[in-house]
């Protein structure tokens, strides 16, 4: 039972976990004594016959706060494969009447979460994915990417929403709010009008807005240099019929002899000079 216990725990155990499966009190210590188990925090140990990973580091780390403790924010997010990458610290949300000291490598939220914004995954207690991606998207390293990611393989709009509403007041909530409103139903003329200031800040002149180009309305038109830009929102408004559709629109305006560009929202956020240098290039090639 140890055994099974410890390899779906990536070799953490707690010492309520050891005593539910029969060690005593003893056993443990005995393990530690001999160097067999590292002890992480009170109560948490590390059986070290095997690599500290990173999932065994945040699995500790939540632990070390008590059996209600709750792993979000990135540290979520990466349980969730919604990011790369493993945060460096780990962020712990506990109840607001959680006392003790913060541990070294951890960053601690105090407050209370309803029981639709924790679930358990592989073991271990974290935020629910709408919450994570929300709380994820608003912390420095997560960004409009992994509300992008989160929106295009997991979960919806509509429950990012209600989870931010059911959340209100937490730490970086009024940036939620924003990325939350880009993804919304008009983020697409937002992105319009953000590319349109991009252009008008970098010197770019020569085109129109709302075009019509083989029959169709085209987003920003540079006729002199047969340029057409389509702006989208994020990559998760676009279903199999929408994708379909905006083929068969790019075809036309390409057989019209028009460069076809397309940009979305994160383009325009995260990366706006790469946009300003792709668009110079194709109306100056012409």
């Amino acid at each position: 039972m140890l055994d099974d216990l410890l390899r779906l725990h990536d070799g953490v155990v707690t010492a309520s976990q050891a005593r539910q499966i029969g060690m005593s009190n003893d056993a443990v210590e005995r393990r530690v004594r001999s160097g067999h188990w590292r002890r992480c925090s009170r109560g948490v140990y590390f059986v070290d016959d095997r690599p500290f990973t990173d999932a065994a580091r945040i699995r500790a780390a939540v632990w070390s706060y008590g059996p209600r403790a709750v792993g979000s924010g990135l540290t979520a997010a990466w349980w969730w494969n919604v990011t790369t990458f493993a945060p460096d610290v780990v962020e712990v949300t506990v109840p607001r009447d959680s006392h003790g000291r913060i541990k070294e490598g951890s960053r601690v939220r105090r407050r209370d979460l309803t029981h639709v914004d924790v679930i358990e995954r592989r073991g271990l207690a974290v935020t629910a994915l709408p919450l994570t991606v929300v709380e994820a998207a608003a912390r420095r390293g997560g960004g409009p990417k992994v509300m992008d990611t989160g929106l295009q393989r997991h979960t919806t709009l509509g429950a990012l929403w209600t989870a931010h509403l059911r959340n209100r007041g937490r730490h970086g909530s009024p940036a939620a709010r924003r990325l939350l409103q880009g993804a919304d139903e008009g983020a697409r003329s937002e992105a319009e009008r953000l590319l349109g200031r991009l252009m008008k800040a970098a010197g770019i002149t020569g085109w129109r807005t709302n075009q019509r180009i083989a029959g169709y309305e085209v987003d920003v038109v540079f006729r002199d240099a047969k340029v057409a830009i389509e702006v989208d929102g994020f990559a998760f408004h676009t279903d199999t019929e929408d994708f379909h559709r905006d083929r068969v629109k790019q075809n036309a305006i390409a057989l019209a002899g028009y460069q076809v560009l397309r940009f979305t929202w994160l383009d325009l956020v995260e990366h706006p000079e790469r946009v300003i240098a792709t668009i110079k290039r194709a109306i100056w090639a012409r």
